[in-house]
């Protein structure tokens, strides 16, 4: 097979990072934001690029040093605190760095040695494991596919099958090394979480979960919530090409006309600690073990979802409809519960032609999910020759569920708090089309900088007050390399928000607290990119306090501490070569969460905000967030005029 994906991945291309003032040329040629936050060119061809190794050799994630941590970390805490607050904290940091600072340095040094990479067990835990909240909304993004016209059940059938075999050639890519190694100039990355998509799935268990990595031949498939096993391979080992799927898949709504009357997959939905509680008084019986090994082994799942009335609604609420479809399932009266939320991936396939996923994080960033996405939708574009059949296909088996009075109503009370967490995910989903990233490049800026400053200068209209923000860095150019934090709010962007919104200030200074902003912004990410930020440093001290039975320095109470961290923006980017886009929700209650696709000509958002919360709602951000972008580009065209 030879097929040419290009995953674009931080609005920061590679030409723009070299236009980054007075930073090494070699470090950055090994960086690389988070794949669905950042919008670097990886070119990827499978047959003539050499081909991943099984074990590389990359460097280890680095601890950074304590006085540069902390000296960041001050810069990064004084748009939250007042002067005599920030002379406090400044007093605090002191004396972390001289006293207890260092031990806890030392400390976590030690670790480091001991470890390929110091954070990545800490991070899987305590980012992920150790979460009770939902993954639904809170943690696993949606991930909408260009809109689909299926004239009929068949047509629907028929992708999903398209989908599917999709998959199955994409994991064979991966299963044998050929997923080339992917580069940032001429540093390798780590390739490890392509290996944990699929098979992979999350075990609810109180107080920590654990994943499960498994290989197998069949997938699972869900339709009207009744749960099936589907083998892509018949009795005679021989792979089942598309109109066997398509009519193994047939077989699966024929066998499910009507919804089931106990919706199983609603308590994947649940919080983590119910889901536990529900998974062991499940397990306690021998045909519901079965049952949930055979779903929990599986390669993916497949939604085949009822339909949602989308083609009745144009433009931006049809997406809406769409991103909710993605994250949430629409609820429990929709397709909530038609859905297995712990595998990390899900395979949506509506009815009236929404598609896309759903996958949960814990064991991957957004890379693997991202070159997936372009795979299937270009194999699924293409003309494919049939292939040949198994002479032995195996048909449909549903999953039989034991269900007694307790586990009965603890699915009743994962529908109710389902429905709530839908009601009050506030979503708006639109495209940005005045401009895009050609005439922010063409003005000499990173578009991704240029969009957190947007984002930035929004949320400070809107509150009157600064942000914290957060966007996500990779750091995998090191082993088992995760993320970190680029903390987007900063004195000048801070300084930006408020030029903009000053009647007084004159174009000039406004483009100048603009590059200011941009700039800062641009410093911050390269050392993130590098494992230097600040957040999982702290972190990692904070951790090895814990370890160590030792008390918590007062800095992480410090209101410097905590306000800084209350991040307020959540951001990311996923730069589709499709018309898809990613969604999900906010990081905290009083928060807005904001995915973009730049392209050349025009911008993909997905906000979010929760309804409860009285200070935030998604329709005002998004009118802020058009705002600024608006009077970013009267400024950019005025200070340009001036020239000429």
């Amino acid at each position: 097979m030879s097929i040419n994906s290009q995953v674009q991945k931080s609005n920061l291309e590679y030409e723009e990072f070299k236009m980054l003032r007075g930073l090494r040329l070699t470090s950055l040629k090994s960086c690389l934001l988070e794949p669905y936050a950042s919008s670097f060119h990886i070119k990827c061809n499978y047959t003539s690029t050499k081909p991943s190794s099984k074990v590389q050799n990359l460097p280890r994630l680095p601890v950074p040093k304590l006085g540069d941590t902390l000296n960041k970390y001050l810069k990064s805490v004084q748009p939250f605190l007042n002067d005599a607050e920030f002379n406090t904290t400044c007093n605090l940091v002191k004396e972390f760095e001289t006293g207890m600072g260092q031990k806890l340095q030392s400390l976590l040094e030690k670790r480091a040695e001991q470890h390929q990479n110091w954070l990545e067990d800490w991070w899987l835990n305590t980012a992920y494991l150790e979460y009770r909240d939902p993954v639904v909304v809170f943690s696993s993004p949606g991930l909408v596919f260009p809109f689909r016209k299926f004239n009929n059940q068949q047509d629907q059938l028929k992708y999903a099958a398209k989908t599917l075999l999709a998959a199955l050639d994409y994991k064979a890519l991966i299963d044998n090394d050929k997923i080339p190694v992917e580069m940032m100039g001429k540093s390798p990355l780590d390739m490890s979480q392509y290996k944990k998509i699929f098979g992979t799935c999350r075990i609810p268990i109180e107080k920590r979960d654990k994943l499960s990595f498994n290989d197998s031949k069949h997938v699972t498939v869900i339709h009207n919530n009744h749960i099936f096993r589907v083998d892509l391979w018949g009795s005679d080992g021989k792979r089942l090409n598309e109109d066997q799927i398509s009519q193994i898949l047939k077989k699966v709504v024929d066998l499910s006309s009507t919804p089931a009357s106990d919706a199983i997959g609603v308590l994947t939905s649940e919080n983590r600690d119910n889901w536990a509680k529900a998974y062991q008084l499940l397990s306690k019986d021998k045909v519901n073990r079965e049952s949930l090994l055979d779903v929990e082994t599986s390669l993916a799942v497949l939604c085949l979802d009822a339909a949602t009335g989308v083609w009745r609604l144009e433009g931006d609420p049809q997406r809406t409809l769409a991103a909710a479809q993605t994250i949430h399932g629409g609820g429990s009266r929709s397709n909530g519960a038609n859905r297995w939320f712990d595998k990390t991936i899900q395979f949506i396939v509506g009815a009236d032609g929404i598609t896309g996923l759903t996958y949960e994080h814990s064991p991957a960033e957004g890379q693997p999910i991202a070159v997936l996405t372009d795979f299937i939708i270009k194999y699924i574009e293409q003309d494919k020759p049939v292939e040949s059949s198994s002479s032995s296909p195996k048909d449909p088996v549903r999953l039989t569920f034991n269900v007694n009075k307790e586990v009965a109503e603890m699915i009743s009370t994962a529908k109710t708090n389902l429905d709530k967490l839908v009601a009050d995910l506030d979503l708006n989903c639109f495209k940005f089309d005045r401009y895009g990233k050609n005439f922010i490049k063409s003005h000499k800026m990173s578009p991704d900088s240029y969009l957190q400053m947007a984002m930035q200068y929004a949320f400070y209209k809107l509150h009157g007050t600064p942000g914290a923000h957060y966007e996500s860095a990779a750091t995998r150019m090191y082993a088992g390399g995760r993320t970190e934090t680029i903390r987007s709010c900063s004195v000048q962007s801070v300084q930006f928000a408020r030029a903009m919104l000053d009647a007084r200030a004159a174009p000039r200074d406004k483009l100048a607290a603009l590059h200011g902003a941009v700039k800062a912004h641009k410093d911050y990410t390269v050392q993130a990119l590098q494992g230097l930020g600040v957040d999982r440093h702290l972190l990692g001290l904070k951790l090895i306090a814990i370890e160590n039975g030792i008390e918590l320095p007062k800095i992480y109470s410090d209101p410097g501490y905590v306000r800084s961290a209350h991040m307020r923006i959540s951001t990311s980017q996923v730069a589709c070569r499709c018309d898809g886009f990613m969604c999900y929700g906010p990081l905290v209650p009083d928060g807005y969460a904001t995915c973009y696709n730049p392209r050349d000509d025009d911008v993909n958002f997905a906000t979010a905000a929760f309804a409860a919360h009285p200070d935030t709602a998604s329709a005002p951000y998004r009118a802020a967030l058009e705002h600024a972008l608006t009077d970013m580009h009267d400024v950019l065209l005025r200070a340009t005029q001036s020239k000429l």
